[in-house]
């Protein structure tokens, strides 16, 4: 476990049961309290398939039932709920070139296929662009930067346009959205408009308290 920021922690899990993992997907950790209630939360992979551990990055949020209990309870040797991986959709094998933008903890997946992108030598196949208030509201942003990434602040004025994604999207087959449900319906609205087809581009969106 490590804590980059006073809001975030990642957490790398060793599954028991380990299935096949595809870049771009997500686990689900469930907590259950001695009453017998109930809390799932999904959290998207930072680590590349072919590593030995699951990473998840976990933002702790205000009244967080999940997150703040990871955030502040868990510790290193701790046995969790988790069942994964899951999703089908917005994953990418490195097999195509691809552009793919985040917003917050939404570069998570991201990281994923940059590090599987690292691992299979095909870096070049992949164009990233990540977006936050601040850069430590952004996850990994120091990774994410030594690897090229566009990274806009909007906290001191540049949020992600049109002129940012298009010569990153130039050429790319595919496109990945992910972040707040506005960010997604903005961005995934720009890549198209910048000249993917509509149906290349996949979103994964969560809500203000995802």
């Amino acid at each position: 476990m490590t804590r980059p920021t006073g809001r975030l922690v990642t957490i790398r899990l060793e599954p028991s049961h380990r299935q096949q993992q595809y870049a771009g997907q997500h686990f689900v950790v469930r907590l259950t309290a001695d009453d017998g209630y109930t809390a799932t939360r999904s959290y998207s992979v930072a680590s590349d398939p072919d590593d030995d551990l699951v990473e998840i990055c976990v933002e702790k949020l205000p009244d967080g039932e999940v997150s703040g209990y990871l955030y502040d309870v868990v510790e290193p040797g701790d046995t969790l709920e988790v069942r994964g991986p899951i999703g089908g959709w917005f994953v990418w094998d490195g097999s195509c070139p691809a552009v793919a933008v985040g917003g917050g903890t939404g570069v998570v997946p991201l990281v994923a296929m940059l590090r599987q992108a690292q691992r299979l030598g095909v870096t070049d196949r992949l164009r990233l662009a990540v977006s936050g208030r601040t850069a430590g509201h952004i996850p990994y942003v120091e990774e994410l930067r030594a690897a090229g990434a566009t990274v806009a602040l909007t906290g001191a004025g540049h949020r992600l346009s049109a002129d940012d994604l298009r010569p990153l999207a130039d050429g790319a087959d595919l496109g990945f959205v992910c972040g707040s449900a506005r960010f997604a319906e903005a961005l995934s609205s720009t890549l198209v408009t910048v000249g993917l087809p509509v149906d290349h581009v996949r979103v994964e969106r969560f809500g203000p308290t995802g």
